[in-house]
């Protein structure tokens, strides 16, 4: 979750100023304020650009009519923020991404004008290889190298555990950058994506049953709570997975592991009434069981079944992101953990976050 302060968390479950802010960044190097009657920004974990964002103005003004207009798609960003305005007047803002403007229309004499954006993630994929590219060495560099390539200034934070070398992969002409980017954070565990300020994170996907809640979403006075839709389903899910490597580039020979849920109170145990259910993943860039293994866990934590999952619909917070585990308290008093896998965030007031889970198990 995004770092804000007590206060924050507090007003956001009782009646409060709800301020917004969209900054649009032009291609001419000018920065201005967008006046803007509504919006979101739909945060999704498993989409390749996890932040995406709408932006609706009222004046028709900023409908282009020429590639030379102040707002135009040819390289244009927006960077979006939520907040609250305290009763003293101070405010709180929460950085909700960095986009490239990709689309513009409404009606060019009435208006309402809706703004389409991506995060920075597609300026990667559109980059497709025009020769062939190598990556080598070791994971962090080669992703860096590959997103650097595009964005030559784009700031990059990682977390990763362990930093390890990665078999030679060459991708050829055509190919997709981000693709080759994703597979190569996979040989060390990691997820790679735009965090809400922008920045290019690369990053293991916390563990449900390890991870500290970011918030809780309690109902009753004073909470966050508004409903939930509960469901439970085996179809898509392991409880295993086979990684394994073997470079055609070099002599280094073929290497495997298998990661299960060894969890004998997990309902998707190995060993236990669920079965077998392995998945597969391949990819040149494994050279060592080491790495193989961690590829396996972070595929694992993807697939493996949640005691159960929910659609949680609470009262928007801005700060919360993709990955985060929060503990869900029901108007029975029971609680669950749920990890977050996506959400949408309203630029109005009005309206309420639905939270979409990819994982839960009984909270305490």
């Amino acid at each position: 979750m995004y770092p804000v302060s007590d206060r924050f968390l507090a007003a956001i479950v009782d009646p409060h100023t709800v301020i917004t802010e969209v900054t649009l960044y032009r291609t001419d190097g000018a920065v201005e304020q967008l006046e803007h009657t509504g919006g979101s920004v739909p945060v999704d974990r498993s989409s390749s650009a996890r932040r995406t964002c709408t932006v609706t103005l009222a004046d028709p003004a900023f409908i282009p009519q020429s590639d030379t207009d102040r707002l135009t798609v040819y390289g244009a960003r927006l960077r979006i923020s939520r907040g609250v305005e305290y009763s003293d007047g101070e405010r709180e803002m929460v950085p909700l991404g960095l986009f490239r403007v990709d689309e513009i229309g409404g009606d060019r004499d009435e208006g309402p004008v809706t703004i389409a954006g991506k995060s920075l993630e597609v300026a990667i994929m559109d980059d497709k290889f025009t020769a062939p590219w190598r990556a080598s060495g070791t994971a962090v560099s080669a992703i860096t190298a590959l997103i650097q390539r595009t964005l030559p200034d784009a700031a990059i934070d990682s977390t990763a555990a362990v930093d390890a070398a990665i078999g030679p992969r060459t991708w050829d002409y055509e190919g997709d950058p981000w693709e080759a980017i994703v597979e190569i954070a996979t040989a060390i565990g990691c997820e790679v994506y735009t965090d809400a300020d922008g920045v290019f994170v690369i990053a293991p996907l916390p563990d449900l049953l390890t991870a500290t809640p970011a918030w809780t979403i309690a109902a009753g006075e004073g909470g966050a709570y508004v409903r939930a839709d509960r469901t439970m389903t085996a179809d898509g899910v392991y409880n295993g997975v086979l990684a394994r490597g073997e470079s055609t580039e070099t002599a280094t020979g073929p290497v495997s592991a298998l990661v299960v849920d060894d969890d004998p109170g997990s309902p998707t145990y190995w060993s236990g009434p669920y079965g077998h259910r392995p998945a597969f993943y391949a990819s040149s860039t494994l050279t060592t069981t080491l790495a193989c293994t961690a590829a396996a866990t972070l595929k694992l934590k993807s697939a493996r079944a949640p005691n159960s999952s929910a659609n949680i619909t609470s009262l928007p917070n801005p700060a919360l992101a993709p990955g985060d585990v929060v503990r869900v308290v029901y108007p029975d008093g029971s609680a669950e953990l749920h990890q977050i896998a996506a959400f949408t965030v309203p630029l109005d007031e009005a309206g309420d976050m639905e939270l979409r889970t990819i994982s839960a198990k009984e909270g305490t």
